[in-house]
Formats: C-alpha cells, sequence, structure tokens
C-alpha cells in the first residue's frame, strides 16, 4: 500500500478536479492508494486533530508520495510545501502553478507594493484602505514554483493536466519505473497542415479568433499559427494530446480547434517561451512586435523562475 498526501497551495483547485477526471483508471489505482493527507477530501489539521501539537510547526504525516498543486505565494504555502518535502519520499508537482507559477504569477510583473496600491488603494471599486494584515500569512516578494521553494521529483504541468499523466505517473511509482514527459513541442504531437510559412495575407489575430478547419480531417486543416492565430505549440512541452474518433493524436486546444496557450510550460526548462515564439514567429514571416502586451502575452504560464518581473519604469510613470 502507497501512502499519498496532497497539498494545494496558491490554486484555483482545477488541478484536483483533474485527479476526480481521471474516472474508471482511478478505481483500478484506488486499492494500491492509501490517502494520509488530502485537504480537498478530508479534515486533517496541521497542529494536531484537537489542537494538541505546537502552533508553530506544521505537521503532514509521512507518505511515499506527496502532490503539490498550486504555487507559493505567501508564507504559509511556503512553510506547508516545505513540511511537504519533509514528510515525502518523491514529491510531485502538479500543474501549471506548480510547475511554472501559471496564471498567479503574471502578477510578478509589478512589484508587491505596486500590487498593493492598486488592490487596496488605487482601484475605483474599492474604498480606499490599509493593507490587511492581521491573523493573515504576509505574501512574498513574488509567486514561486514548488521547485524553487523545495526539491522536486516529477513535473506534471497543464492548466489543467491532462488525467492520463496523472494515472501513468502514479502507475509508474507503484512499479518502481521513472516518470519524465519527453522533450518534444506541442507542434511535434499536432496532425494540422504545415506549409512552413504563413498563409497568404494572413496576419496575427487574437486566439480567441476564429480558425479555418475541415471538422475531423487534419492533414486539410491549416497550421493555426501560420492562419495568424496566435499557437504557442513550437516552445511548448507536449503531453496534452488524447485520441480522435478516428485515433489520430491532437493536442486537447487543436481538438477544440483553439491555438495552444503554453500550459504545459517550455520544451525543456532551461527554455525562455517568450525569446523562443519570437523566433518562430518570424521564422514564418511574422512580427512579432505585432502582438500586443508581448511580455504577459507570451510568458502566461511561466512567470516563475523569474521569467516575469518588474521592468523599470519610464520617467514620468
Amino acid at each position: 500500500m502507497v501512502k499519498v498526501a496532497e497539498e494545494w497551495l496558491n490554486i484555483c483547485g482545477g488541478c484536483e478536479v483533474t485527479i476526480l477526471d481521471i474516472g474508471e483508471p482511478l478505481l483500478d489505482l484506488l486499492p494500491s492508494l492509501e490517502f494520509v493527507h488530502i485537504p480537498v477530501l478530508m479534515d486533517h489539521k496541521y497542529h494536531g486533530q484537537t489542537g494538541e501539537g505546537d502552533p508553530n510547526v506544521i505537521e503532514i504525516p509521512e507518505a511515499d508520495v506527496g502532490i503539490i498543486s498550486g504555487g507559493v505565494r505567501n508564507e504559509k504555502e511556503k512553510h506547508v510545501a516545505e513540511a511537504m518535502r519533509k514528510s515525502c519520499k518523491t514529491l510531485i508537482a502538479l500543474g501549471a502553478c506548480a510547475c511554472n507559477g501559471g496564471i498567479p504569477a503574471m502578477a510578478n510583473m509589478d512589484t508587491l507594493q505596486d500590487l498593493y496600491s492598486t488592490v487596496y488603494k488605487e482601484s475605483e471599486s474599492t474604498e480606499v484602505s490599509e493593507t490587511p494584515a492581521e491573523n493573515l500569512p504576509p505574501l512574498l516578494d513574488r509567486v514561486y514554483a514548488v521547485d524553487e521553494v523545495v526539491p522536486v521529483d516529477i513535473y506534471i504541468p497543464g492548466c489543467p493536466t491532462n488525467p492520463a499523466l496523472i494515472v501513468q505517473a502514479i502507475t509508474a511509482l507503484l512499479e518502481g519505473k521513472p516518470f519524465e514527459l519527453p522533450e518534444k513541442s506541442v507542434c511535434d504531437t499536432c496532425p494540422t497542415k504545415r506549409e512552413k510559412k504563413a498563409a497568404e495575407g494572413a496576419a496575427i489575430k487574437r486566439p480567441l479568433d476564429s480558425v479555418d478547419y475541415d471538422e475531423n480531417d487534419w492533414e486539410n486543416t491549416r497550421c493555426f499559427m501560420e492562419q495568424g492565430i496566435l499557437c504557442q505549440g513550437p516552445v511548448t512541452l507536449a503531453g496534452c494530446a488524447e485520441k480522435d474518433e478516428d485515433g489520430t493524436e491532437v493536442p486537447r486546444c487543436v481538438k477544440g480547434y483553439m491555438p495552444c496557450r503554453g500550459c504545459f510550460g517550455p520544451v525543456r526548462k532551461e527554455d525562455n517561451p517568450m525569446v523562443s515564439m519570437m523566433g518562430a514567429l518570424s521564422s514564418i514571416g511574422f512580427n512579432a512586435r505585432d502582438i500586443e502586451d508581448r511580455k504577459a502575452t507570451l510568458s502566461r504560464y511561466v512567470g516563475a523562475h523569474n521569467k516575469l518581473r518588474p521592468m523599470p519604469k519610464r520617467p514620468g510613470e
């Protein structure tokens, strides 16, 4: 029996829903697992079930496998991550926020003081007030990925991730095998037709603009980016593909006729998706300057690891 502990930090809860989305394969795994700590399902206090523990020490039951979703935004989340690492033999970062900061890490483009001023003093819909501090854990200077706080053994990115990857990772651990996503891009798993140049007359459009496609006929559907729809498939780690009706593997967003937004993070950890994406655009004839708010758009899910940070203000700002 493998003991499992799970925690959610700076997160929306979508990754926990993904665990449920595993469906029937989860039933095959459950007899081999014992969940000793999982706040989304069970009540487990950090300082003893009746408060008998040390209020300054977070207690996580010992486990063979630990799963953390969400990034680290405040002091409490940092302490929980450290307690999970101490109690768990193998630690899994689950989802874009845990692996690369996710959407919350877009806040890293501003200083903490600027964020406080915007929320509590400058917002038109909020009465001016002081930053609350009583009985609240202080925010850290920025949003951190889990591996910036504690060592991580396995990464399962995505927003949310592919439920099949969770099954593969847990099954590999049960069998004593390693688990790691191969270093290939979403484009490597995309069946759309590519001509390695922009379609005639195409210009960069918003990702929500409609694409031209032949339903379920990928060989006659032109690459979304070559159509001018901003797609981050060239610089995003593969792993989300699912089989179509005829058995063709298709990235999840592309399968819904939407471009990749980059939620699986960079193909290689050291890559900078914003820089790589600008090169991918120019290679087929587009100018990256045509993208509004390039910094936030092209680093939408990867703001941790200092990939997003405050820029010096211009004179007069």
